[in-house]
């Protein structure tokens, strides 16, 4: 982009505004040709660690119970996850991943940083990964805490 380029005279926030939409559909293009979403693929990175009940689930993507029941649904249908009760409270759904699941997850991770159509132009992942977290962690910051002055005084 050079000095003459209208972009390049975008004001910083209309910038991430349309690199966020442009990044959120050619990514969304990339997951759905693995039979991903990106709630399914938080499910995955979630799993990871272990097997989980579908509310813990929920609760660690940010969802309701009826989303996660429904993601769930189209990991298990594409063999990502199985899904099973629970030994200790039969009354909970325990999901866990499938070898199937746990490539896909690897696959994406590994498209995230080197594939030139999901992120595009980043040249330094790690730096740029550090910038988005510190933005989202100091943006996201509860209102209400004292850790941002209040404006009235």
């Amino acid at each position: 982009m050079g000095a003459g380029d209208p972009v390049a005279s975008w004001p910083t926030g209309r910038l991430l505004s349309v690199a966020a939409r442009l990044v959120e559909h050619s990514w969304q293009e990339f997951l759905a040709t693995r039979g991903l979403t990106h709630a399914g693929l938080i499910a995955l990175h979630l799993l990871r660690e272990g097997p989980r009940t579908q509310r813990a689930l929920a609760h660690g993507a940010k969802v309701t119970d009826q989303t996660m029941s429904r993601t769930v649904e189209r990991l298990h249908r594409a063999g990502f996850v199985e899904r099973g009760v629970d030994p200790v409270d039969r009354r909970r759904m325990v999901v866990s991943l499938t070898d199937e699941g746990r490539e896909v997850h690897a696959e994406a991770l590994r498209a995230e940083r080197e594939e030139p159509e999901v992120l595009g132009a980043v040249r330094d992942y790690e730096a740029f990964r550090r910038q988005l977290v510190e933005l989202v962690t100091v943006l996201g910051v509860d209102r209400t805490t004292s850790a941002r002055p209040d404006p009235r005084g």
